[in-house]
C-alpha cells in the first residue's frame, strides 16, 4: 500500500512539475520570437504568467523539502509570540497570489502564546492557503478568528463551499495523501502542506483538529499552540539552556 502511495506521488509530483515548466518554456519562446510584434499589455501578462508558474515550482520544490526537514531533528526554538501581528503578517502574504479572497480575523482577549515563530508562521500559511484553494466557487470568505481555551490559543481557519467527509478527516495529514483526483483537481498543490503543518505544530507542543459539514458545506482547521506560562518557560530554561526558548 505504501509502495502504491510512492508511485502515485511521484506520478502526480512529475505532473505537477511539468505543468509549470511546459508552461514557462512556452511563454517564454512566444516573448523571444514575437517580441517586436507583441504589445506592451501582452509582454507584461505573458511575463505574469512565467512569474506565476515560477513561484509555483520554487513552492513545491519548499515543500519537498521541507518534509525531509519535518522528518528530521528539527531545532524548535520557543519563544513568546504575539499572535495576532504573526497572522496579520501572514495575511499579507497570502494576499498577493489570492487578491479575490476576503480575510475576516477576529480576535478577543487572548495571551501571547509560546512558539517557534518561523515554524508556527509556516503552519499558518499552509492552512490559510489550504483554505483558499479549496474554497468552493463564489464562497471568497475566509474567517480566521482567534481565542484562548484553556491553557492554548487556538486558531480557527474556516472557509465555505467545500467540507471533508468523516472517514477522510484522519487521512489528509498523511504524507503524500490528497483527497481528490489529484490529475484533474483546479487546485494546485503536492498534498504535503497539511502534512508538514500538523507534524511542525506538534513539534511545538500544539496540536491540529479539524471541523467540518457535509450540510453546512464548510471546512475549519483549529490550531492549538501553547499560551505562554511563565513558570513553563523557567522549567524549561533550566532543562534545556536558553538557546531553545
Amino acid at each position: 500500500m505504501q509502495n502504491k502511495i510512492k508511485d502515485e506521488f511521484i506520478s502526480t509530483l512529475s505532473h505537477e512539475i511539468r505543468t509549470p515548466l511546459t508552461s514557462i518554456k512556452g511563454f517564454s519562446k512566444t516573448i523571444l520570437d514575437n517580441w517586436d510584434a507583441l504589445d506592451e499589455a501582452s509582454k507584461k501578462k505573458f511575463l505574469n504568467i512565467i512569474k506565476e508558474q515560477s513561484d509555483r515550482l520554487i513552492n513545491l520544490v519548499e515543500n519537498v523539502l521541507n518534509v525531509a526537514k519535518a522528518e528530521d531533528e528539527v531545532e524548535i526554538v520557543l519563544k513568546e509570540i504575539n499572535l495576532p501581528a504573526l497572522i496579520n503578517n501572514v495575511i499579507e502574504i497570502i494576499k498577493i497570489n489570492y487578491k479575490n479572497k476576503n480575510f475576516k480575523i477576529k480576535t478577543g482577549k487572548i495571551q501571547n502564546s509560546i512558539a517557534d515563530k518561523d515554524k508556527l508562521e509556516q503552519v499558518i500559511l499552509n492552512i490559510v492557503e489550504n483554505a483558499c484553494k479549496y474554497s468552493g466557487t463564489g464562497f471568497d470568505d475566509i474567517e480566521i478568528k482567534i481565542e484562548t481555551k484553556c491553557d492554548y490559543n487556538v486558531i480557527s481557519v474556516k472557509n465555505y463551499g467545500s467540507n471533508i467527509a468523516k472517514g477522510e478527516i484522519d487521512k489528509v495529514f498523511e504524507k503524500f495523501y490528497r483527497i481528490d483526483n489529484y490529475l484533474t483537481s483546479s487546485a494546485q498543490g503536492s498534498g504535503l502542506g497539511l502534512y508538514i503543518a500538523k507534524n511542525l505544530t506538534e513539534k511545538m507542543n500544539g496540536k491540529i483538529e479539524i471541523n467540518s459539514s457535509v450540510e453546512e458545506n464548510f471546512t475549519e482547521f483549529l490550531i492549538y499552540i501553547p499560551v505562554f506560562d511563565f513558570e513553563t518557560m523557567a522549567k524549561k530554561i533550566k532543562e534545556t539552556g536558553e538557546k531553545n526558548v
